[in-house]
Protein backbone atom coordinates (compact mmCIF):
# COMPACT_ATOMS: atom_id res chain seq x y z
CA UNK A 1 0.00 0.00 0.00
CA UNK A 2 1.49 3.20 -0.95
CA UNK A 3 2.17 5.86 1.11
CA UNK A 4 -0.25 8.86 1.98
CA UNK A 5 0.88 12.14 1.02
CA UNK A 6 -0.34 15.63 2.60
CA UNK A 7 -0.86 18.34 0.40
CA UNK A 8 -0.48 21.84 1.18
CA UNK A 9 -3.74 23.65 0.39
CA UNK A 10 -1.94 27.25 -0.35
CA UNK A 11 -3.00 30.30 0.95
CA UNK A 12 -4.45 33.18 -0.84
CA UNK A 13 -4.09 36.68 0.31
CA UNK A 14 -6.86 38.73 -1.12
CA UNK A 15 -5.68 41.42 -3.21
CA UNK A 16 -6.94 45.00 -2.64
CA UNK A 17 -9.32 46.23 -5.35
CA UNK A 18 -7.25 48.91 -7.90
CA UNK A 19 -9.66 51.42 -9.02
CA UNK A 20 -8.26 52.20 -12.77
CA UNK A 21 -6.80 55.74 -12.99
CA UNK A 22 -9.50 58.38 -14.54
CA UNK A 23 -7.65 60.16 -17.04
CA UNK A 24 -8.98 63.04 -19.24
CA UNK A 25 -7.44 65.21 -21.89
CA UNK A 26 -8.62 68.34 -23.08
CA UNK A 27 -7.05 70.66 -26.01
CA UNK A 28 -7.72 73.53 -27.79
CA UNK A 29 -8.16 76.45 -25.47
CA UNK A 30 -6.65 79.32 -24.44
CA UNK A 31 -5.82 78.69 -21.03
CA UNK A 32 -5.10 81.41 -18.44
CA UNK A 33 -3.40 79.09 -15.61
CA UNK A 34 -3.65 81.86 -12.66
CA UNK A 35 -0.25 81.85 -12.13
CA UNK A 36 0.41 84.98 -13.39
CA UNK A 37 -0.96 87.70 -16.21
CA UNK A 38 1.03 86.04 -19.01
CA UNK A 39 0.96 82.50 -18.27
CA UNK A 40 -1.36 80.79 -21.14
CA UNK A 41 -1.22 76.74 -22.39
CA UNK A 42 -3.40 75.15 -24.62
CA UNK A 43 -4.38 71.83 -22.93
CA UNK A 44 -4.55 70.08 -19.87
CA UNK A 45 -5.00 66.24 -18.55
CA UNK A 46 -7.21 66.10 -15.18
CA UNK A 47 -6.27 62.16 -13.63
CA UNK A 48 -8.07 61.66 -10.45
CA UNK A 49 -10.04 64.58 -10.25
CA UNK A 50 -6.37 66.51 -9.99
CA UNK A 51 -4.83 68.52 -12.88
CA UNK A 52 -1.96 66.11 -13.76
CA UNK A 53 -0.22 67.83 -16.74
CA UNK A 54 -0.79 71.67 -18.08
CA UNK A 55 0.89 72.38 -21.48
CA UNK A 56 0.52 73.01 -25.29
CA UNK A 57 -1.76 71.30 -27.69
CA UNK A 58 0.92 70.18 -30.16
CA UNK A 59 2.70 68.11 -27.22
CA UNK A 60 -0.48 65.50 -27.16
CA UNK A 61 -1.37 65.62 -30.71
CA UNK A 62 -3.51 63.08 -31.82
CA UNK A 63 -4.64 61.59 -28.17
CA UNK A 64 -8.28 60.98 -27.10
CA UNK A 65 -8.92 64.48 -26.29
CA UNK A 66 -11.95 66.87 -25.59
CA UNK A 67 -11.68 69.94 -27.73
CA UNK A 68 -12.54 73.04 -26.25
CA UNK A 69 -13.48 74.79 -29.41
CA UNK A 70 -11.11 77.36 -28.71
CA UNK A 71 -12.41 78.62 -25.89
CA UNK A 72 -10.63 80.87 -22.69
CA UNK A 73 -10.67 78.96 -20.20
CA UNK A 74 -10.04 80.22 -16.55
CA UNK A 75 -9.00 77.94 -13.49
CA UNK A 76 -12.25 77.71 -11.02
CA UNK A 77 -12.89 80.77 -9.42
CA UNK A 78 -12.93 81.99 -5.78
CA UNK A 79 -15.01 84.15 -4.19
CA UNK A 80 -13.21 84.91 -1.09
CA UNK A 81 -15.74 87.57 1.33
CA UNK A 82 -19.11 86.35 0.23
CA UNK A 83 -22.26 84.91 2.75
CA UNK A 84 -23.95 81.68 1.81
CA UNK A 85 -25.09 81.26 5.58
CA UNK A 86 -26.56 84.23 5.70
CA UNK A 87 -28.46 84.06 2.35
CA UNK A 88 -30.12 80.67 3.69
CA UNK A 89 -31.34 82.45 6.59
CA UNK A 90 -33.12 84.79 4.68
CA UNK A 91 -33.94 82.66 1.85
CA UNK A 92 -37.42 83.06 1.47
CA UNK A 93 -36.98 86.83 2.09
CA UNK A 94 -37.76 89.25 -1.48
CA UNK A 95 -34.60 90.89 -3.80
CA UNK A 96 -35.06 94.74 -3.69
CA UNK A 97 -31.74 95.59 -4.81
CA UNK A 98 -31.06 98.36 -7.13
CA UNK A 99 -31.49 98.31 -10.48
CA UNK A 100 -35.25 96.48 -10.08
CA UNK A 101 -35.97 98.52 -7.13
CA UNK A 102 -34.81 102.10 -6.89
CA UNK A 103 -37.79 103.95 -4.66
CA UNK A 104 -39.91 103.58 -1.31
CA UNK A 105 -43.04 103.38 -3.26
CA UNK A 106 -41.01 100.17 -5.17
CA UNK A 107 -39.92 98.77 -2.59
CA UNK A 108 -43.05 98.52 -0.34
CA UNK A 109 -44.99 97.11 -3.91
CA UNK A 110 -42.28 94.80 -4.28
CA UNK A 111 -42.91 93.49 -0.56
CA UNK A 112 -46.55 93.85 -1.21
CA UNK A 113 -45.96 91.27 -4.04
CA UNK A 114 -43.83 88.90 -1.80
CA UNK A 115 -46.29 89.05 1.19
CA UNK A 116 -49.33 87.65 -1.59
CA UNK A 117 -46.65 84.95 -1.89
CA UNK A 118 -47.05 83.71 2.49
CA UNK A 119 -49.35 80.42 3.05
CA UNK A 120 -48.73 80.54 6.74
CA UNK A 121 -49.56 82.86 9.27
CA UNK A 122 -46.76 83.31 11.22
CA UNK A 123 -44.78 83.69 8.17
CA UNK A 124 -43.09 87.72 8.13
CA UNK A 125 -42.26 89.26 5.07
CA UNK A 126 -38.79 89.41 4.61
CA UNK A 127 -36.81 92.13 2.33
CA UNK A 128 -33.47 92.06 1.49
CA UNK A 129 -30.55 94.43 -0.45
CA UNK A 130 -32.17 98.34 -0.97
CA UNK A 131 -30.21 101.01 -1.58
CA UNK A 132 -31.71 104.60 0.33
CA UNK A 133 -28.96 106.47 -1.67
CA UNK A 134 -31.10 105.63 -4.93
CA UNK A 135 -34.46 106.93 -4.01
CA UNK A 136 -35.97 109.77 -5.07
CA UNK A 137 -37.30 110.51 -1.40
CA UNK A 138 -34.04 110.74 -0.08
CA UNK A 139 -34.16 109.01 2.49
CA UNK A 140 -34.73 105.80 4.31
CA UNK A 141 -37.63 104.31 5.06
CA UNK A 142 -39.70 104.00 8.33
CA UNK A 143 -41.99 102.06 9.82
CA UNK A 144 -44.49 104.27 9.09
CA UNK A 145 -43.78 103.43 5.31
CA UNK A 146 -43.53 99.53 5.64
CA UNK A 147 -47.40 99.36 7.70
CA UNK A 148 -48.41 100.03 4.05
CA UNK A 149 -47.38 96.20 3.35
CA UNK A 150 -48.72 95.18 6.23
CA UNK A 151 -50.18 96.35 10.03
CA UNK A 152 -50.56 92.33 11.00
CA UNK A 153 -47.84 90.85 9.55
CA UNK A 154 -44.12 91.62 11.21
CA UNK A 155 -42.01 93.43 8.33
CA UNK A 156 -38.66 93.39 7.70
CA UNK A 157 -36.30 94.62 4.90
CA UNK A 158 -32.20 94.78 5.08
CA UNK A 159 -30.71 97.53 3.71
CA UNK A 160 -27.77 96.72 1.38
CA UNK A 161 -24.92 96.63 3.54
CA UNK A 162 -26.30 93.84 5.73
CA UNK A 163 -25.56 96.12 8.50
CA UNK A 164 -28.72 98.16 8.74
CA UNK A 165 -32.86 97.24 7.98
CA UNK A 166 -36.17 98.71 8.57
CA UNK A 167 -38.94 97.15 9.72
CA UNK A 168 -42.97 97.57 10.83
CA UNK A 169 -44.93 98.93 13.40
CA UNK A 170 -45.76 94.95 14.23
CA UNK A 171 -42.02 93.76 14.41
CA UNK A 172 -41.51 96.67 16.43
CA UNK A 173 -44.19 95.75 18.91
CA UNK A 174 -43.07 91.74 18.57
CA UNK A 175 -39.40 92.64 19.63
CA UNK A 176 -41.02 94.65 22.53
CA UNK A 177 -38.44 97.75 20.94
CA UNK A 178 -40.29 100.85 22.63
CA UNK A 179 -39.47 104.58 23.86
CA UNK A 180 -37.36 103.78 26.99
CA UNK A 181 -35.75 100.62 24.63
CA UNK A 182 -31.81 101.18 25.65
CA UNK A 183 -29.95 101.48 22.31
CA UNK A 184 -27.54 98.11 21.96
CA UNK A 185 -23.71 98.77 21.89
CA UNK A 186 -22.80 100.02 19.01
CA UNK A 187 -25.97 100.05 17.52
CA UNK A 188 -29.12 102.73 17.54
CA UNK A 189 -32.91 102.19 17.26
CA UNK A 190 -33.57 105.29 15.38
CA UNK A 191 -35.85 107.58 16.71
CA UNK A 192 -38.25 110.31 15.79
CA UNK A 193 -39.17 113.73 16.75
CA UNK A 194 -40.92 112.50 19.95
CA UNK A 195 -38.48 109.81 20.81
CA UNK A 196 -40.28 107.19 19.89
CA UNK A 197 -38.41 104.71 17.06
CA UNK A 198 -39.64 105.27 13.72
CA UNK A 199 -37.96 101.13 12.61
CA UNK A 200 -34.72 102.06 11.21
CA UNK A 201 -32.38 99.79 12.70
CA UNK A 202 -28.96 100.62 12.47
CA UNK A 203 -26.31 98.58 12.77
CA UNK A 204 -25.98 94.40 13.37
CA UNK A 205 -27.02 94.48 16.69
CA UNK A 206 -30.04 96.41 16.28
CA UNK A 207 -31.12 94.44 13.51
CA UNK A 208 -30.96 91.26 15.03
CA UNK A 209 -32.49 92.71 18.38
CA UNK A 210 -36.13 92.42 15.82
CA UNK A 211 -34.43 89.53 13.62
CA UNK A 212 -33.65 87.44 16.35
CA UNK A 213 -37.62 86.56 16.47
CA UNK A 214 -38.19 85.45 12.46
CA UNK A 215 -38.73 82.05 12.64
CA UNK A 216 -35.47 79.57 11.74
CA UNK A 217 -36.48 77.72 8.91
CA UNK A 218 -36.06 73.66 9.42
CA UNK A 219 -32.82 72.21 9.01
CA UNK A 220 -33.94 70.46 5.59
CA UNK A 221 -34.19 73.79 4.05
CA UNK A 222 -31.36 75.05 5.06
CA UNK A 223 -29.53 72.16 3.38
CA UNK A 224 -31.37 72.11 0.21
CA UNK A 225 -30.62 75.79 -0.22
CA UNK A 226 -27.17 75.16 0.11
CA UNK A 227 -27.03 73.05 -2.17
CA UNK A 228 -29.18 75.02 -4.30
CA UNK A 229 -26.69 77.70 -3.69
CA UNK A 230 -23.41 75.74 -4.35
CA UNK A 231 -25.22 75.44 -7.99
CA UNK A 232 -26.05 79.15 -8.70
CA UNK A 233 -22.15 79.57 -7.32
CA UNK A 234 -21.07 77.08 -10.43
CA UNK A 235 -23.16 78.80 -12.79
CA UNK A 236 -20.91 82.09 -12.09
CA UNK A 237 -18.02 79.56 -12.58
CA UNK A 238 -16.99 79.95 -8.54
CA UNK A 239 -15.56 76.89 -6.98
CA UNK A 240 -14.65 77.91 -3.49
CA UNK A 241 -16.01 80.49 -1.41
CA UNK A 242 -15.20 81.71 2.20
CA UNK A 243 -18.32 82.25 4.20
CA UNK A 244 -17.23 85.43 6.60
CA UNK A 245 -20.29 85.35 8.97
CA UNK A 246 -20.91 81.83 8.57
CA UNK A 247 -22.74 81.53 12.31
CA UNK A 248 -25.88 83.17 10.69
CA UNK A 249 -26.55 79.34 10.70
CA UNK A 250 -26.93 77.03 13.92
CA UNK A 251 -23.91 74.65 13.59
CA UNK A 252 -22.62 75.64 10.33
CA UNK A 253 -19.98 73.29 10.03
CA UNK A 254 -22.64 70.28 10.46
CA UNK A 255 -24.82 72.27 7.78
CA UNK A 256 -22.32 72.96 5.30
CA UNK A 257 -21.22 69.26 5.45
CA UNK A 258 -24.98 67.82 5.45
CA UNK A 259 -25.01 69.76 2.26
CA UNK A 260 -22.17 68.60 0.59
CA UNK A 261 -23.61 65.03 0.94
CA UNK A 262 -26.81 65.86 -0.47
CA UNK A 263 -24.86 67.55 -4.04
CA UNK A 264 -23.11 70.91 -2.44
CA UNK A 265 -19.25 70.49 -4.29
CA UNK A 266 -18.34 73.93 -3.56
CA UNK A 267 -15.20 74.06 -1.17
CA UNK A 268 -16.03 76.24 2.12
CA UNK A 269 -14.06 77.87 4.41
CA UNK A 270 -16.32 78.72 7.47
CA UNK A 271 -15.50 81.86 10.03
CA UNK A 272 -18.40 82.31 12.11
CA UNK A 273 -18.50 85.86 13.95
CA UNK A 274 -17.18 86.31 17.30
CA UNK A 275 -19.28 87.57 20.31
CA UNK A 276 -17.51 88.69 23.04
CA UNK A 277 -20.53 87.33 25.08
CA UNK A 278 -20.37 83.73 24.03
CA UNK A 279 -17.09 82.47 23.01
CA UNK A 280 -16.52 79.68 20.46
CA UNK A 281 -15.80 76.63 21.89
CA UNK A 282 -11.48 75.37 21.27
CA UNK A 283 -11.84 73.36 17.50
CA UNK A 284 -10.80 70.02 16.90
CA UNK A 285 -8.48 68.94 14.19
CA UNK A 286 -11.55 67.44 11.96
CA UNK A 287 -12.73 71.05 12.27
CA UNK A 288 -10.24 72.57 9.96
CA UNK A 289 -9.54 69.96 7.45
CA UNK A 290 -11.21 68.99 4.43
CA UNK A 291 -13.38 70.26 2.02
CA UNK A 292 -15.86 72.13 4.38
CA UNK A 293 -13.87 73.74 7.11
CA UNK A 294 -13.37 76.14 10.13
CA UNK A 295 -10.95 78.75 7.74
CA UNK A 296 -11.28 81.81 10.91
CA UNK A 297 -13.05 83.87 12.97
CA UNK A 298 -14.81 87.16 12.18
CA UNK A 299 -14.57 90.46 14.16
CA UNK A 300 -16.80 93.63 12.96
CA UNK A 301 -14.78 96.19 13.96
CA UNK A 302 -16.93 98.87 12.53
CA UNK A 303 -20.07 99.83 9.99
CA UNK A 304 -20.60 100.45 6.54
CA UNK A 305 -19.64 103.61 4.52
CA UNK A 306 -22.73 103.50 2.11
CA UNK A 307 -24.49 104.80 5.72
CA UNK A 308 -22.25 106.29 6.95
CA UNK A 309 -21.25 104.15 9.94
CA UNK A 310 -17.54 102.75 8.89
CA UNK A 311 -15.12 104.53 11.69
CA UNK A 312 -13.33 107.68 10.10
CA UNK A 313 -10.77 109.88 11.54
CA UNK A 314 -11.76 112.32 10.16
CA UNK A 315 -16.23 113.29 10.69
CA UNK A 316 -18.60 112.51 7.41
CA UNK A 317 -19.00 116.07 5.07
CA UNK A 318 -21.08 118.39 6.87
CA UNK A 319 -21.41 116.53 9.91
CA UNK A 320 -19.15 115.72 13.42
CA UNK A 321 -19.75 111.83 12.85
CA UNK A 322 -17.36 109.53 12.83
CA UNK A 323 -19.42 106.68 12.01
CA UNK A 324 -19.62 103.94 14.81
CA UNK A 325 -16.82 101.42 16.22
CA UNK A 326 -18.33 98.27 17.38
CA UNK A 327 -15.85 96.33 19.19
CA UNK A 328 -13.14 97.07 21.93
CA UNK A 329 -9.74 96.16 21.71
CA UNK A 330 -9.83 93.91 24.28
CA UNK A 331 -12.57 91.74 22.14
CA UNK A 332 -10.56 92.17 19.38
CA UNK A 333 -7.66 90.73 20.73
CA UNK A 334 -9.45 88.03 22.80
CA UNK A 335 -10.77 86.94 18.64
CA UNK A 336 -7.14 86.76 18.01
CA UNK A 337 -5.62 84.83 20.50
CA UNK A 338 -8.58 82.12 19.81
CA UNK A 339 -7.61 82.46 16.61
CA UNK A 340 -3.73 81.78 17.39
CA UNK A 341 -4.90 78.72 20.00
CA UNK A 342 -6.99 77.15 16.70
CA UNK A 343 -4.41 77.85 14.22
CA UNK A 344 -6.80 79.52 12.28
CA UNK A 345 -7.29 82.84 10.80
CA UNK A 346 -8.58 86.32 12.08
CA UNK A 347 -10.45 88.47 9.52
CA UNK A 348 -11.52 91.75 10.40
CA UNK A 349 -13.69 93.82 8.96
CA UNK A 350 -12.46 97.41 8.67
CA UNK A 351 -13.91 99.93 5.99
CA UNK A 352 -13.04 103.19 7.39
CA UNK A 353 -9.60 104.82 8.00
CA UNK A 354 -9.75 104.59 12.23
CA UNK A 355 -10.94 100.84 12.11
CA UNK A 356 -8.07 100.15 9.66
CA UNK A 357 -5.64 102.43 11.66
CA UNK A 358 -6.53 100.10 14.77
CA UNK A 359 -6.53 97.00 13.29
CA UNK A 360 -2.33 97.93 12.24
CA UNK A 361 -1.56 99.29 15.99
CA UNK A 362 -3.57 95.74 17.46
CA UNK A 363 -1.37 93.34 15.45
CA UNK A 364 1.32 94.87 13.32
CA UNK A 365 3.60 93.91 16.02
CA UNK A 366 2.45 90.95 16.81
CA UNK A 367 4.18 87.27 15.54
CA UNK A 368 2.24 85.41 12.80
CA UNK A 369 0.82 82.14 13.78
CA UNK A 370 -0.16 80.28 10.72
CA UNK A 371 2.56 79.61 7.83
CA UNK A 372 1.25 80.02 4.08
CA UNK A 373 -1.55 82.05 4.41
CA UNK A 374 -1.61 85.37 6.13
CA UNK A 375 -2.67 84.84 10.06
CA UNK A 376 -5.18 87.90 10.00
CA UNK A 377 -7.01 89.01 7.22
CA UNK A 378 -8.89 92.17 6.35
CA UNK A 379 -11.68 92.79 4.81
CA UNK A 380 -13.20 95.49 3.05
CA UNK A 381 -10.37 97.81 3.13
CA UNK A 382 -12.18 100.79 1.87
CA UNK A 383 -9.50 103.88 2.54
CA UNK A 384 -5.84 102.09 1.96
CA UNK A 385 -3.10 104.76 1.37
CA UNK A 386 0.26 104.29 0.16
CA UNK A 387 1.98 104.50 3.61
CA UNK A 388 -0.81 102.26 5.01
CA UNK A 389 -0.26 99.58 2.57
CA UNK A 390 3.56 99.90 2.86
CA UNK A 391 2.68 99.42 6.96
CA UNK A 392 1.08 96.21 6.44
CA UNK A 393 3.69 94.95 3.95
CA UNK A 394 6.23 95.71 6.84
CA UNK A 395 4.93 94.45 9.34
CA UNK A 396 5.94 91.45 11.68
CA UNK A 397 2.24 90.21 11.53
CA UNK A 398 1.22 88.73 8.10
CA UNK A 399 -1.49 90.40 6.58
CA UNK A 400 -4.00 89.73 3.47
CA UNK A 401 -7.03 91.76 2.37
CA UNK A 402 -10.45 90.85 1.00
CA UNK A 403 -11.65 93.66 -1.28
CA UNK A 404 -14.31 94.50 -4.03
CA UNK A 405 -14.67 96.88 -7.12
CA UNK A 406 -18.53 95.81 -7.06
CA UNK A 407 -19.28 98.15 -4.04
CA UNK A 408 -18.20 101.21 -5.69
CA UNK A 409 -19.92 100.19 -9.07
CA UNK A 410 -23.14 99.73 -7.04
CA UNK A 411 -23.14 102.21 -4.15
CA UNK A 412 -21.46 105.15 -5.94
CA UNK A 413 -24.36 107.53 -4.77
CA UNK A 414 -23.29 106.81 -0.79
CA UNK A 415 -20.00 107.08 -1.39
CA UNK A 416 -20.12 110.09 -3.02
CA UNK A 417 -22.20 111.72 -0.13
CA UNK A 418 -19.49 109.92 2.30
CA UNK A 419 -15.92 110.37 1.33
CA UNK A 420 -14.64 113.22 1.86
CA UNK A 421 -12.15 114.85 -1.08
CA UNK A 422 -8.88 113.80 0.19
CA UNK A 423 -10.04 110.08 0.82
CA UNK A 424 -11.43 109.58 -2.81
CA UNK A 425 -7.70 108.64 -4.08
CA UNK A 426 -6.94 105.89 -2.00
CA UNK A 427 -10.37 104.66 -1.97
CA UNK A 428 -10.67 100.63 -3.07
CA UNK A 429 -6.85 101.31 -4.62
CA UNK A 430 -6.85 97.96 -6.70
CA UNK A 431 -3.62 98.78 -8.34
CA UNK A 432 -1.67 99.69 -5.55
CA UNK A 433 -3.14 96.79 -3.31
CA UNK A 434 -2.47 94.56 -6.47
CA UNK A 435 1.53 95.92 -6.55
CA UNK A 436 1.80 95.74 -2.48
CA UNK A 437 -0.18 93.14 -1.35
CA UNK A 438 0.45 89.43 -2.08
CA UNK A 439 -2.64 87.54 -0.51
CA UNK A 440 -5.17 89.60 -2.29
CA UNK A 441 -8.59 88.98 -3.70
CA UNK A 442 -11.32 90.26 -5.06
CA UNK A 443 -14.95 89.42 -3.60
CA UNK A 444 -18.54 89.87 -4.20
CA UNK A 445 -20.13 90.40 -0.52
CA UNK A 446 -23.31 88.84 -1.36
CA UNK A 447 -25.92 89.51 -0.89
CA UNK A 448 -24.56 92.93 1.20
CA UNK A 449 -23.92 94.43 -1.87
CA UNK A 450 -25.99 97.12 -3.34
CA UNK A 451 -27.16 95.13 -6.97
CA UNK A 452 -28.81 91.82 -7.75
CA UNK A 453 -26.21 89.20 -9.01
CA UNK A 454 -23.24 90.94 -6.95
CA UNK A 455 -21.28 87.86 -7.53
CA UNK A 456 -21.49 87.82 -11.36
CA UNK A 457 -17.31 87.82 -11.42
CA UNK A 458 -17.22 89.59 -14.68
CA UNK A 459 -18.97 92.45 -13.22
CA UNK A 460 -16.49 93.17 -10.55
CA UNK A 461 -13.60 92.59 -13.24
CA UNK A 462 -14.97 95.30 -15.50
CA UNK A 463 -15.68 97.49 -12.61
CA UNK A 464 -11.90 96.74 -11.77
CA UNK A 465 -10.82 97.59 -15.46
CA UNK A 466 -12.82 100.67 -16.12
CA UNK A 467 -13.23 102.24 -12.90
CA UNK A 468 -16.75 103.42 -13.68
CA UNK A 469 -19.75 103.33 -11.72
CA UNK A 470 -23.19 101.47 -13.02
CA UNK A 471 -23.93 105.29 -13.77
CA UNK A 472 -20.74 106.09 -15.64
CA UNK A 473 -19.18 108.38 -13.20
CA UNK A 474 -15.56 107.65 -13.04
CA UNK A 475 -13.72 106.59 -9.60
CA UNK A 476 -9.97 107.09 -9.01
CA UNK A 477 -9.21 105.96 -12.43
CA UNK A 478 -5.54 105.83 -11.99
CA UNK A 479 -6.18 102.59 -9.83
CA UNK A 480 -7.53 100.39 -12.94
CA UNK A 481 -5.96 97.12 -13.25
CA UNK A 482 -5.87 94.77 -16.31
CA UNK A 483 -8.47 92.05 -17.06
CA UNK A 484 -5.43 89.23 -16.03
CA UNK A 485 -4.42 91.13 -12.91
CA UNK A 486 -8.40 91.29 -12.10
CA UNK A 487 -8.90 87.64 -12.66
CA UNK A 488 -5.71 86.66 -10.58
CA UNK A 489 -7.66 88.09 -7.72
CA UNK A 490 -10.46 85.58 -7.91
CA UNK A 491 -8.14 82.77 -8.48
CA UNK A 492 -4.21 82.27 -8.04
CA UNK A 493 -3.96 85.78 -5.87
CA UNK A 494 -6.98 84.62 -4.18
CA UNK A 495 -5.78 81.40 -3.50
CA UNK A 496 -2.70 82.61 -1.26
CA UNK A 497 -5.76 84.70 0.87
CA UNK A 498 -7.14 81.43 2.62
CA UNK A 499 -7.35 77.96 3.69
CA UNK A 500 -9.39 77.00 0.85
CA UNK A 501 -6.62 74.37 -0.50
CA UNK A 502 -5.69 73.19 -3.86
CA UNK A 503 -8.26 76.27 -6.11
CA UNK A 504 -7.03 78.97 -8.26
CA UNK A 505 -4.29 77.19 -10.54
CA UNK A 506 -4.52 74.99 -13.36
CA UNK A 507 -1.42 73.58 -12.37
CA UNK A 508 -0.01 69.93 -11.48
CA UNK A 509 -1.76 68.51 -8.04
CA UNK A 510 -4.60 71.26 -7.86
CA UNK A 511 -8.11 70.60 -8.28
CA UNK A 512 -9.30 69.63 -11.79
CA UNK A 513 -11.83 72.52 -12.00
CA UNK A 514 -12.51 75.31 -14.20
CA UNK A 515 -14.80 77.35 -16.34
CA UNK A 516 -15.15 77.60 -19.69
CA UNK A 517 -16.26 81.22 -21.51
CA UNK A 518 -18.69 82.00 -23.98
CA UNK A 519 -16.60 84.40 -25.32
CA UNK A 520 -12.95 85.84 -24.51
CA UNK A 521 -12.75 88.02 -21.98
CA UNK A 522 -9.06 89.31 -22.65
CA UNK A 523 -10.57 90.39 -25.88
CA UNK A 524 -13.69 91.93 -25.83
CA UNK A 525 -14.36 95.46 -25.63
CA UNK A 526 -14.06 96.95 -22.26
CA UNK A 527 -17.50 97.99 -21.87
CA UNK A 528 -18.83 94.28 -22.92
CA UNK A 529 -16.59 92.21 -20.12
CA UNK A 530 -19.90 91.81 -17.64
CA UNK A 531 -22.04 90.55 -20.79
CA UNK A 532 -19.12 87.34 -20.79
CA UNK A 533 -20.48 84.63 -19.09
CA UNK A 534 -19.54 81.01 -18.05
CA UNK A 535 -20.46 78.17 -20.19
CA UNK A 536 -19.51 75.39 -18.47
CA UNK A 537 -18.17 74.62 -14.98
CA UNK A 538 -15.78 71.19 -13.61
CA UNK A 539 -14.96 70.71 -10.47
CA UNK A 540 -12.43 68.16 -9.79
CA UNK A 541 -12.68 66.85 -13.34
CA UNK A 542 -16.51 66.99 -13.57
CA UNK A 543 -18.96 69.09 -15.39
CA UNK A 544 -21.38 70.19 -12.96
CA UNK A 545 -22.51 73.18 -15.05
CA UNK A 546 -23.42 74.01 -18.60
CA UNK A 547 -25.30 76.72 -19.85
CA UNK A 548 -28.08 76.81 -21.86
CA UNK A 549 -27.64 78.55 -25.49
CA UNK A 550 -31.21 79.54 -25.57
CA UNK A 551 -30.58 82.16 -22.24
CA UNK A 552 -29.90 85.11 -23.32
CA UNK A 553 -28.11 88.06 -21.25
CA UNK A 554 -29.48 91.15 -20.50
CA UNK A 555 -27.63 93.84 -18.89
CA UNK A 556 -29.06 96.05 -16.89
Amino acid sequence: MAAETETETPTVTPQPTVTPATSQLFTNARVFTGTDETDVASAFRIVDGRFDWVGEASAVAGESAVDLGGRTVLPGLIDSHTHPALMVATAVAAECFPPSVVSIDGLVERLREHQATLTTPSAWVLGRGFDDTKFPEGRMPTAADLDAVSTERPVLVWRCDAHSAVCNTAALRLAGITAITPDPAGARFERGPDGEPNGVLTEIAAVDAVARFIPVPERDEQVASLVAIGEELASRGIVAVCDLLSNRLHDPLDAFRAAAAKGLRTRVALYPGWDPSAPLDELTPDDREGRIRIGGVKVVLDGAYSNRTAWVAEPYPESCDHGLRLVEDDDVLAAGAWARRNGVQLAVHAMGDQALDRVASLFADQEPWLDGIPSVRIEHATIISEEYAERLRGARMTFGIATHTVFFFAEYDGYELALRAEQVPDAYPIARLFRTIGPLALSSDRPATAWSGADDVMLSVEAAVRRQAYNGADFVPEEAVSVAQALLLYTGRAGLLSPLDSVGRIATGYDGSFAVLDRDVFSVPADEIATVRVAETWIRGEQVYRRSPHVETVRS
